[in-house]
């Protein structure tokens, strides 16, 4: 008997998960943006809203929440009710934050992936008065120079200094930090001279190479990319194993019916096979990406994992 009354109030659920997965969504959706209007994480998640509010006749608006790397955005999003109606986008970094920042939530436990937005790489450029055309030309002189060479990043403990440290680990060499308050600054000042390489965004860094104020020697990606079809991997340049790939994606509340995770990845997902979107992700350097939640979730989940290994190897502190 308490089996069949268990039984009845599974199929009751089930049956009220699945019709209000039909009537979703029934009010306007909210996409919290960690970080301030204006960046990569900002650009991707207004471009997702408009494609999500023409799949799903629904408005969604973007709420940017900026704060310690993106991690209070994150707590907002993760702590919302999981009724469908707050989602959060996340880059890369959200990865990161685990290892540097005391979060007030499980960066996986307390989340339900929904999908990856996009993908692309780090393009890894030098000043062009360094005698170095490669990666392996950058390791020779690193080599030769111990403590000689210096790179930017756009923070300490930001994604671009920690994939920095990963392939000088991974490299077996040495150089000097040199942190700016984000990826502009970092930019001008190794166009100047004052730091000698960088890791940086498609977005940010190809116009520089294409003026010849930067020359690009490798991408940190397992591909080549389109844009750069002569420049290949670090992996292709000795340095086995080493990827890094600079991401963004949708994340819901712990709970959120799977119904509804499912109609706006498939939403999402239809989108980004789309020509427009291509051309749209592509001004931002990143390709889409795609793919199930569990995809996602497996990749969130192998990323803390390998910047825990980097903030624990380099003993990177947060500013």
């Amino acid at each position: 008997m308490k089996r069949t009354v268990v039984l009845i109030f599974a199929a009751l659920a089930a049956a009220g998960g699945a019709a209000h997965a039909q009537q979703y969504p029934a009010k306007p959706i909210r996409f919290i943006a960690p970080f301030a209007p204006g960046g990569g994480t900002d650009f991707i998640a207004r471009v997702a809203a408009q494609k999500l509010t023409e799949a799903l006749k629904q408005q969604v608006i973007v709420d940017n929440r900026p704060g310690a790397g993106g991690s209070l955005g994150a707590e907002l999003g993760a702590k919302a009710p999981p009724d469908g109606y707050t989602f959060t986008v996340i880059a890369g970094s959200y990865a990161v934050n685990p290892s540097l920042y005391p979060l007030k939530f499980d960066p996986v436990n307390d989340v339900t992936p929904v999908i990856q937005f996009s993908q692309g790489p780090f393009l890894v450029s030098v000043h062009p008065s360094l005698p170095v055309k490669n990666i392996k030309d950058l390791i020779a002189l690193a080599k030769s120079k111990p403590g000689g060479l210096s790179y930017a990043s756009s923070g300490q403990g930001s994604i671009v200094h920690l994939a920095t440290e990963l392939f000088l680990f991974t490299a077996g060499v040495k150089a000097v930090h040199i942190p700016y308050k984000g990826t502009g600054p970092a930019l001008t000042d190794t166009i100047a001279g004052n730091t000698q390489f960088l890791f940086g965004s498609i977005a940010a860094v190809l116009p520089q190479v294409k003026a010849g104020r930067l020359r690009g020697i490798a991408v940190t990606t397992a591909k080549r990319i389109p844009a750069l079809p002569d420049v290949p991997t670090i992996a292709e340049s000795g340095i086995k194993g080493y990827e890094v790939i600079l991401w963004h994606g949708l994340i819901g509340p712990k709970g959120l019916q799977r119904p509804i995770v499912d109609r706006v990845n498939g939403a999402l997902n239809k989108a980004l096979k789309a020509k427009d979107m291509e051309e749209k992700l592509a001004t931002d350097g990143v390709a889409a990406a795609g793919g199930t939640p569990e995809q996602f979730g497996a990749l969130i989940k192998r990323d803390i994992e390998v910047w825990r290994g980097v903030v624990k190897r380099a003993g990177v502190k947060p500013e």
